[in-house]
Formats: C-alpha cells, sequence, structure tokens
C-alpha cells in the first residue's frame, strides 16, 4: 500500500517488539535460571513445548499430506533426520527436485499447494482486492529488481564486512551472521521448520547453548508476540552471553549484540524477498513449476517438525538421557497439553500458562 518504505515501517515494527522482549526475558533467564519459582515454571512449559510442536506437524500434515506419494516424502524426510541425522538444507533440496519432477510426471500429486491455507472468510472488499487493478508501483520491473537486489547485498555485505575485519571470519558474531544468513533462506514452512537445522548448528556444531537451553529458548519464543522465529534471539543473546566477547563484565551488552545481529541477519533475507519478490507473487498462483516443489517441501517439513518434537520428548521425559529415571510427571502435564490442544482446541498461551503454573505447584510440593 506505501511502497518500500511502508514495508520496511511495517516488517521492523512486528519484529522490533519481540527482539526488545526476548532480550530482556533471555538475560532474567540466564541471571534467574536456578530460582525456585523460575525453575518451577519451566519444568511446566518445557512438556507443553513438547506437544505444541506435535501438534504443529499434525496442522501441517493433515492439510498438505493428501495422498500416498506425499506422506512416503513426510516419512523418508523423518527417517533421513532421525536416523542419519541429515542436514535440513539437504532436505529441502531433496523434496524441492522430487516436487519440480513429480509436478511433470504426476501433477495431480503435487498441485494441492502449499501448507498455508487460502482464506474461507470474508470480511468485506479490501482497498487492494482481488478483482482490484494491481497498484502502480507493485507491478514487475526488472529495474527495480535489480535495485532492491543490490540494495540487499550492500545490507549484508557491508555488517559482514565489518564484523570478519574487528573480530575475523571464525569470531562468535561472524559464524552467528554466516549461520543465520543460512537459516533464513530455508524456513520454508516456517519457525517449526527451521528449528531442526537451528538446532543441529547452533547446538551440536557450534556449541552456543545446550539442547536444555534450546527447549528453554522456544518455550519463551512460544509466550513472546510476534513471530516464533524470533526464538533466534533467544540463542544469539545465550551464545553471545556465554562467549564474553567483550569480557566478564560485559556479558549482557555481548548477549545483546548478538541477539540484534542474529536477528538483523534472519529477517534480513525476509524483507527482500518480499520487496523484490512481491511483485511476482500473483503470477506464480497455481503454476505447477513453482507450487509443486513447494508442496513436496511442505510434505518434507512434517516430517522434520515430527522429529524435533521426539527430539523435545526425550530431553524432556529422560533429563538424563535414557539410562535415567522416566519424568512421570512431565510425562503427565505433556499428555494434558496434548488434550488441551488436540481434543479441546484450546490456545497455545493459555497451554503454556496452565502447564506453567502446574510446573510451579510441583516444584513447590517436592521442595
Amino acid at each position: 500500500m506505501f511502497r518500500t518504505w511502508g514495508g520496511v515501517v511495517a516488517g521492523t515494527l512486528f519484529v522490533l517488539p519481540s527482539l526488545f522482549i526476548l532480550i530482556t526475558l533471555s538475560w532474567i533467564y540466564i541471571a534467574l535460571s536456578n530460582a525456585p519459582l523460575v525453575a518451577g515454571l519451566f519444568y511446566g512449559i518445557k512438556p507443553a513445548v513438547t506437544a505444541i510442536v506435535a501438534q504443529a506437524s499434525y496442522r501441517i500434515g493433515s492439510r498438505v499430506l493428501k495422498n500416498p506419494t506425499l506422506w512416503v516424502i513426510a516419512a523418508t524426510s523423518f527417517a533421513t533426520i532421525f536416523a542419519f541425522n541429515a542436514p535440513f538444507p539437504a532436505i529441502v533440496a531433496g523434496a524441492a527436485l522430487i516436487g519440480y519432477v513429480g509436478g511433470r510426471i504426476a501433477p495431480a500429486r503435487f498441485g494441492i499447494g502449499s501448507g498455508h491455507g487460502r482464506a474461507t472468510s470474508s470480511f468485506g472488499p479490501a482497498v487492494i482486492d482481488d478483482d482490484t487493478p494491481t497498484p502502480e508501483h507493485a507491478r514487475f520491473r526488472w529495474s527495480r529488481l535489480a535495485r532492491v537486489i543490490v540494495i540487499g547485498a550492500l545490507l549484508w555485505v557491508v555488517p559482514m564486512t565489518l564484523l570478519t575485519a574487528l573480530f575475523d571470519w571464525d569470531s562468535t558474531l561472524t559464524q552467528m551472521g554466516w549461520f543465520f544468513t543460512k537459516a533464513a533462506l530455508l524456513t520454508f514452512g516456517g519457525a517449526y521448520a527451521v528449528l531442526p537445522y537451528v538446532y543441529q548448528g547452533a547446538v551440536g556444531h557450534y556449541g552456543w547453548l545446550t539442547p536444555t537451553q534450546m527447549i528453554d529458548g522456544l518455550a519463551l519464543g512460544e509466550t513472546t508476540p510476534g513471530p516464533l522465529i524470533m526464538v533466534v534471539a533467544f540463542v544469539g543473546f545465550v551464545g553471545g552471553y556465554g562467549q564474553a566477547m567483550f569480557g566478564p563484565d560485559a556479558s549482557f551488552l555481548a548477549g545483546a549484540v548478538a541477539a540484534t545481529l542474529v536477528t538483523w541477519f534472519t529477517f534480513l533475507p525476509s524483507f527482500l524477498f518480499i520487496l523484490a519478490g512481491g511483485p511476482l507473487v500473483e503470477a506464480t498462483h497455481d503454476d505447477l513449476a513453482f507450487t509443486a516443489p513447494l508442496t513436496a517441501i511442505t510434505a518434507a517439513v512434517v516430517g522434520v517438525i515430527l522429529n524435533l518434537a521426539l527430539f523435545f520428548g526425550y530431553h524432556v521425559l529422560w533429563p538424563t538421557g535414557f539410562t535415567g529415571a522416566f519424568d512421570w510427571p512431565s510425562a503427565l502435564i505433556a499428555l494434558a497439553a496434548a488434550v488441551a490442544l488436540f481434543r479441546f482446541k484450546r490456545d497455545v498461551i493459555q497451554v503454556i500458562a496452565a502447564c506453567a503454573g502446574v510446573g510451579l505447584v510441583l516444584k513447590i510440593l517436592v521442595e
């Protein structure tokens, strides 16, 4: 509606409140993670997060898995990441290739669109509606596309160059910028889809945080306004805080800077996709050359998210590993959360709040 600046202002104000809130909550989490109150709240929230992720897999799967071919793609995706720890980019690339070829060979099996359903309710005419002429500034032009790409490239290259010059390529901040740029390019299916990739890198490869902290970060992300992908700000803050890049007395500054940089590199590609691709979106509707790969990717994402739910469930129900004791209270909280989500269709925030309260009461009773 208001050209490029309209998109920039809307997108920035969509992200900033979550960034400030998560920096604050992340700092409180690190400072008070061992306090009984905070420990009790997270004891109840973690099982709820497991149920929420499982529901996300079911919700996306119920929309996209409409035939045996897509079920096979989802099952194969789950098997490759669960059994072989296959990298998420490889799964996305493989699914896209299958969708592209399948769309040509058997278009009926890949013609259902992506996991984002179309609106079924009418709320009256819009300022720019389906039957209104496309505004002049939203029409595709090669010159505009080139300008957006050049500006976007500069907005990425300049901070990456400065980070490399100031800290070197292997430093924590530079590697965070590079890693979360790659993560931003893989958010097919939303935040739940890319979280396994974030886990593989942030926990498994770089060691910026522990598996338990990753679950806690997702819990914080679920309880704050804004997009769930903002959990990356928590990852950045914890990683920067723990590395103490600016000295032991400036840990908060290091965490805040890392969270801000991670948010910049995560959302910059999204802004560019919207500003550069907006004029092309309408032209791709119902074009199998575009929709079939996305349908296959969304099917693969179902398997990836299911693996994430099992990963969370393992760390929540067996906090010391399979050789340790099974956490029955956490299992009952997870079961209750699943019933509330699946059977009674309760809101995520309501479920998290209720489970947090139960966890706090259990911790008080135990101690």
